[in-house]
Parts: structure tokens; sequence; C-alpha cells
């Protein structure tokens, strides 16, 4: 059942707002201490990390215009909601719907050094599974792909397809930054190999 745009547009933001400035995150290494590029980056966590995923993308580029990629659904409507309420540009669609469209987006946004935010086994799953598609852009426009392992101390978990993960009020939250330097891919085997392989890498510890 869709929420109310009361709920989505003034309830669910001061509540995310509230619930992420409790938390007790740690982040390693420090961005600072990445090389990560003045221009455009893609960030990336698992759907199912997004309560405190989507407002770090923020916290880790405050002075960077962050656009977040939601999908066409009337879930991805709510968040869509939210997160603009929270500063977010949007970018409407998904890899199975206005898929072309959706990396023409992208791409304009990174050819203007801005960030763009994104769950890579989202909207439906498989859990913890990159798409295709977000890989191949990172790589045919040589744009970095940060991606924020995140783990909490104390949490709820929803029996969702995505294992949706709520954190506790003041949980210790241990974010891990990865930077992920994609090859050029010659082929699709290529490409297939690298997304199993990444994603089983980055999927260890959640």
């Amino acid at each position: 059942m869709p929420l109310s745009p009361v709920i989505s547009r003034h309830i669910i933001p001061v509540v995310l707002k509230l619930l992420y400035a409790s938390l007790r995150i740690s982040i390693t290494p420090s961005i600072r201490d990445m090389p990560v590029p003045d221009g455009g980056v893609m960030v990336a966590f698992w759907h199912g990390k997004m309560i405190t995923g989507w407002l770090l993308a923020r916290t880790l580029f405050p002075a960077k215009r962050v656009t977040a990629v939601v999908s066409m659904s009337e879930d991805g409507r709510s968040l869509a909601d939210a997160l603009e309420q929270c500063g977010f540009s949007l970018i409407r669609g998904s890899s199975s719907k206005g898929g072309e469209e959706v990396k023409r987006s992208m791409l304009g946004v990174l050819q203007k050094s801005g960030i763009v935010v994104f769950t890579p086994d989202g909207p439906r799953g498989p859990i913890n599974q990159f798409k295709y598609g977000a890989l191949r852009l990172a790589s045919s426009s040589r744009t970095p792909l940060l991606f924020a392992e995140i783990s909490y101390n104390s949490k709820w978990i929803l029996r969702s397809w995505d294992r949706f993960e709520i954190p506790r009020p003041f949980s210790k939250t241990i974010v891990k930054l990865h930077l992920l330097e994609l090859p050029t891919f010659q082929s699709e085997e290529e490409l297939q190999t690298y997304t199993t392989t990444i994603s089983e890498r980055l999927s260890h510890a959640q």
C-alpha cells in the first residue's frame, strides 16, 4: 500500500534525519584519505542498507550535487518524495524500466562532476548482486565507483527480499569504503565474470 505524500514528504525525512544523526558512525578509510577525483563519482550501497546509505552519501560529498536513482514503482515514489525533501536531485527509473534514459541521465550528472547514488541490487534483487548496466556505465565512462559497506551492531531485520535493516537509535555503525576503478571490458563474458566477483567480494560481510 503506497504511503500518503504527507508521510513520505513530511514525516519520513524527519525520522530518517533524526535516526541518522543518532548513529555512532565510523568511516574507514576517511574520504579525505582516499584518491577520490574532483569529477563525477558513482556511490553505491546495498538496497537493504538504504536507511543509512542515502544520507551517508550526502555526508561524504556535502559540497556536491547529489542525485539519487530511484525506481518508478509505488515504493519508489515514496522514497523519491522523502529524498527530495532531504535535498537530493532525482533520476527516476531502473534497469528494467527506462534503462537507456536512466543511463543517459546518470552520465549527464557525472559529466557535470556530480554524484550519482544508487542501490546496485535494487529495486527487485537478487540481493547483494550488482546489475551489469551500472558497472558497464562506470567502465565505459571511466567513472570511479565508491561502494559503502555498512553494518550495525544493533538492528531490526525485515522479512523482505533485501532483508531490509533498520538500525536501532544510537547504534554503532561501521562503514567501510571501497573505491573501485573498473577495467575496460572487452566482452560481455568479462563483464559478467567481474560482476559476479565484485558482488561476492562486497557482500561477504552483509
